[in-house]
């Protein structure tokens, strides 16, 4: 693959933090790369460097002869005065443009619905964002440098960028560099990861679940080794406590030696958790809408909608931009009224709204982080621990200095962070997230979804981010603008392809996977038929429950041993004693592959005992 450009020993820093130091990276080819990291490591910044956009402190970017960038970054580039056709592909005759099937194909996936002849002026944000990302698309550029590409989209409109992608870039063309939280896009698209955290950048082969894994994989090993160092300070440090006093020569050498182990053990990171806080208890009832109907101006958001939320209920909401996803959240939390039919709210119900708008902690702007939390409380159970508003907000990965910064200083993400905890301690027992994955790099998405997993209220989410609906909610419902509330038992998949049905004129939902429960039950009165499950007789199932409790078991030895064989190879490795070290990693894949096995005959004897 030809080189396209590159970076050589690049280096940056901002006052006194040193953001990025002594990097050599490169783009080639066929390159479809996601960057990933916290917030305010400096994805944007390589980004920046990259493109051509910074200069750094040290080093150079070089780029191949006749190489073309084109950039999308967070910055409204578009004339007001243009309409959305000029903006788009400038002063091309028509009949130009339109021949050319990818101009089509961007204009059609991104811009559907908008008039060509408006003026930029005239849109909202989202939609200038769209009118930004379509000019780049339609441009002829050889590599491309894109920062959050799927803000402003919905669920279909990141499928589509995705497939336009996938096609656009084979293993020969040109290379792509993108800065997204979204993991299911990272996925779709990326064939390489760059990981960037301090200072410096880990290249990764794969997506989003590459990455991960090879996340992993490195813990893994690294608690391996931690568990072995571990053990040797203990026995420095019962060695020390044993030791006479006045023995000084022997002690101090002890000393040094269990001060040297420890002397490289980094502060604890950051560990992004929000603290999930007791909930108030919930009765049989908690938010009904009966034949509700409900319009905006001239704009019928709901028309006679039946919508029955039960307590626990985990429910995921996608639509079109525009069809009212946001309004009808506002409905469910009391803050609109219905224009017809009823709605019926349970009489212990404690709702709280993350919205988009991080606006709400404008009015704590002037306090710094710590004298917020203050405001709320002295002491939070969290589970059953009672913590300090400062621990509470050290596992929210706010630390130390971080707590004594003032709210207005703070940055989009860490703004977030804190308007979702100021919710969770006020104790809702119905929590309702309007887009919540805004702003939120993938550590702190992970961490949120891992709250969420253990939420014990009735959960609402409002997002267009894939991967979170089909981690944290069990059922998923459309809002497709015409008023309707469609179950979705087939899940996002089965949206796209009602949205796909749709624009080919049939207007007919598909059919759904079988297997996959319909709403119906618990939000109820939305239609859908269900496929019955063949029966199972009470003898098989209560010889499944035999079958899995024996799988466990062998399940449990094979953990056991596979982490022996672990330890095992770490001290082979550490002893470079490697022939026996592949005879060892020859036996742990032997393990492994056991154990897919048993789990796959765990999860065919679980899916007869459901």
């Amino acid at each position: 693959m030809a080189h396209l450009l590159g970076a050589e020993n690049i280096g940056i820093s901002f006052g006194t933090r040193t953001v990025l130091e002594g990097l050599s990276l490169g783009v080639d080819e066929g390159d479809r790369i996601g960057l990933v990291g916290r917030n305010g490591d400096g994805k944007s910044t390589l980004m920046r460097i990259l493109a051509g956009l910074q200069e750094p402190d040290t080093g150079r970017v070089t780029r191949r002869g006749g190489v073309r960038v084109g950039v999308l970054d967070q910055r409204d580039v578009l004339d007001p005065e243009d309409t959305v056709r000029r903006a788009v592909v400038g002063d091309v005759d028509d009949h130009v443009w339109a021949s050319d099937p990818r101009i089509r194909d961007v204009l059609g996936g991104l811009l559907s619905g908008m008039d060509l002849e408006q003026e930029v002026s005239g849109l909202s944000g989202g939609q200038r964002r769209r009118v930004a990302l379509a000019r780049l698309l339609a441009g002829d550029d050889d590599v491309l440098f894109l920062d959050e590409p799927t803000n402003h989209l919905d669920v279909e409109g990141v499928a589509w960028l995705a497939r336009h992608l996938q096609q656009r870039w084979r293993p020969t063309d040109g290379g792509l560099v993108v800065v997204t939280h979204d993991r299911w896009f990272l996925d779709a698209v990326c064939t390489r990861t760059w990981e960037v955290h301090d200072a410096t950048v880990d290249p990764f082969d794969g997506g989003y679940a590459a990455w991960i894994l090879a996340r992993a994989e490195r813990a893994r090993q690294a608690q391996v080794m931690e568990q072995k160092r571990q053990q040797l300070m203990k026995k420095e440090l019962a060695w020390l406590r044993r030791g006479a006093p006045a023995r000084t020569s022997k002690p101090k050498f002890r000393i040094e030696a269990a001060n040297a182990i420890i002397a490289d053990v980094p502060e604890p990171r950051d560990t992004v958790a929000l603290a999930k806080t007791a909930t108030a208890r919930l009765g049989k009832d908690v938010i009904d809408l009966e034949d509700v109907s409900l319009a905006l101006g001239d704009r019928q958001i709901l028309d006679d909608v039946t919508l029955r939320l039960a307590p626990g209920e985990r429910l995921g909401v996608v639509g079109v931009n525009g069809a009212g996803k946001s309004t009808l959240l506002r409905l469910l939390d009391g803050r609109l009224t219905p224009d017809s039919g009823r709605m019926k709210r349970g009489k212990t119900v404690v709702s709280a709204t993350l919205t988009q708008d991080v606006k709400e902690i404008d009015d704590v702007a002037h306090l710094r982080v710590a004298e917020v939390m203050a405001r709320e409380g002295s002491a939070f159970q969290v589970g059953d621990r009672e913590m300090s508003p400062g621990q509470l907000l050290e596992m929210l990965g706010f630390g130390t200095s971080r707590q004594w910064t003032q709210v207005s200083e703070l940055s989009g993400g860490e703004r977030r962070r804190l308007q979702l905890l100021r919710l969770l301690v006020g104790e809702p027992n119905v929590l309702m997230l309007d887009e919540p994955t805004n702003d939120l790099d993938t550590d702190t998405l992970a961490a949120v979804e891992d709250v969420l997993d253990g939420w014990p209220g009735t959960l609402i989410v409002v997002s267009h981010d894939r991967y979170l609906l089909e981690r944290v909610t069990d059922h998923q419902v459309a809002l497709l603008g015409d008023g309707k509330v469609r179950g979705l038992p087939g899940g996002v998949e089965q949206y796209l392809e009602l949205r796909a049905a749709m624009d080919a004129g049939t207007g007919a939902a598909p059919r759904p996977p079988r297997g996959r429960n319909d709403v119906e039950g618990t939000c109820r009165g939305m239609g859908g038929g269900v496929e019955d499950a063949p029966e199972v007789s009470e003898a098989e199932r209560r010889q499944a429950r035999k079958d899995m409790a024996r799988l466990e078991r062998q399940m449990e030895r094979l953990r056991e041993r596979r982490e022996g064989l672990e330890t095992r190879m770490a001290e082979l490795g550490q002893a470079q004693r490697f022939d026996d070290l592949g005879r060892v990693n020859a036996e742990l894949a032997e393990v492994d592959a056991e154990l897919e096995g048993l789990e796959e005959e765990w999860l065919a004897a679980a899916e007869i005992d459901a």
